[in-house]
């Protein structure tokens, strides 16, 4: 499969990376409608004010949809970045692209002089977590909450910079 990767929006990535969100989501832990929505509609925010000066976004396209995407959103709040995004379709795990784009978004932040970045993921996604914490995120913060019509446990890491 030829991947195409991009650093900008592309014609479908809104809603291509809503579906991948979704499919992945649905099959691990039951999420419905509300999430694509809310994935679509806070993705689709994030890049109408887009500034590559300050944010970063990342995706690998191939078979004529984004099978992959991060983003770095710099714009919320002055004192962190947040990772936001970060999906990969299972064909193109495994391959270092998750890892090097995690790094992209690492050292964008650290050019800025973040002093940190934070995301929120889910318990039970063990690969993810691994990931994350060899880049030096660690857990700050868990919440056992009712969300997106399933009881989850979201985790809060943050990586400081500073």
């Amino acid at each position: 499969m030829d991947i195409m990767l991009h650093s900008a929006w592309i014609p479908g990535a809104i809603g291509d990376i809503a579906a991948l969100h979704a499919r992945t989501y649905a099959a691990s832990h039951g999420f419905e409608a509300y999430f694509e929505a809310k994935v679509a509609r806070e993705l689709g925010e994030f890049l109408l004010r887009f500034d590559p000066a300050r944010d970063l976004f990342r995706c690998a396209a191939g078979e004529g949809r984004v099978l992959g995407s991060i983003a770095l959103d710099c714009g919320e709040d002055p004192g962190s970045a947040h990772l936001r995004w970060f999906i990969l379709d299972p064909a193109l795990r495994g391959k270092g692209l998750g890892r090097r784009w995690l790094a992209e978004a690492v050292d964008q932040a650290r050019r800025l002089g973040l002093p940190e970045i934070y995301l929120w993921t889910l318990s039970g996604l063990d690969a993810a977590t691994h990931l994350y914490e060899q880049a030096g995120f660690r857990v700050t913060e868990e919440v056992a909450a009712q969300q997106w019509g399933r009881r989850v446990v979201e985790r809060r890491m943050a990586l400081r910079l500073a």
